[in-house]
């Protein structure tokens, strides 16, 4: 009888799912997932993580199809060739994030919503509805970059721009440069955008040149157009744009 018993016992345990490992998740997230979205999930090139509700996973399994599938047209990839219990650690380390607490930041978003309109921000980029479209949106900013990378996007904004944001200079066959945010690209053909919100479709056998512009941004630096202060609420003010809770 006992022999019986044990033997079910076992096999109940057997049938149980094991809780994910968590520290199995943290070394695989730094090691895979932390260029990205920054150490200990603050946040970096992609979202910050250290929150208790995700946009794109509202529950674990969410969460791990996320991680193993990422997001179409998006810059996160899918991480297809964990197995589904690192996935699980992963995610499980994830959500541990949530607990951290906010960051603490020297500026002040109020005085810092002042800064953004006294340099017209919105002239070139969109909060909730509302700006130009040249720029990146920034509705959800602060729950996708980190203080430090704002603020490095604000010092030296060609290091900080993402991967989709490329500053292209085209050269027609007659000498006219066209400078703009490229849009779309394939073997034949670049579409850009120019700073005056223009349109242009350059077919590449017609150019005398294309230079794809990494070390440049129709952006200015503003490391001495503010003053410390001034940085530091502007950067608060990003950071408290969070989108829609």
């Amino acid at each position: 009888m006992r022999t019986w018993l044990a033997l079910a016992v076992a096999m109940a345990a057997w049938g149980q799912e094991t809780p994910p490992d968590v520290a199995q998740g943290k070394r695989i997230f730094d090691a895979q997932c932390a260029l990205c979205h920054g150490v200990g999930g603050k946040g970096g090139r992609g979202p910050g993580l250290a929150r208790p509700k995700l946009k794109n996973a509202a529950d674990d399994a969410a969460l791990r199809k996320v991680i193993e599938q990422g997001i179409p047209g998006t810059e996160m990839p899918g991480a297809w060739q964990l197995h589904p219990r690192e996935a699980a650690g992963v995610a499980a380390y994830v959500r541990s994030l949530g607990t951290v607490a906010p960051e603490a930041l020297p500026g002040d978003p109020s005085r810092g919503a002042r800064v953004y309109q006294a340099q017209a921000c919105a002239a070139c980029h969109i909060v909730q509805g509302k700006g130009g479209g040249f720029g990146p949106e920034l509705t959800e900013i602060g729950a996708r970059r980190s203080a430090a990378y704002l603020r490095e996007s604000l010092v030296s904004p060609a290091a900080a721009a993402p991967d989709y944001f490329l500053w292209v200079e085209a050269i027609t066959a007659d000498s006219r440069k066209i400078r703009g945010i490229r849009l779309n690209e394939d073997s034949f053909t670049i579409q850009l955008k120019d700073a005056g919100q223009a349109f242009h479709s350059l077919r590449k056998d017609s150019l005398k040149e294309l230079r794809r512009l990494f070390e440049e941004s129709p952006m200015p630096s503003y490391e001495k157009m503010l003053s410390s202060t001034e940085l530091d609420d502007l950067v608060a003010y990003l950071a408290s744009l969070k989108g829609k809770s």
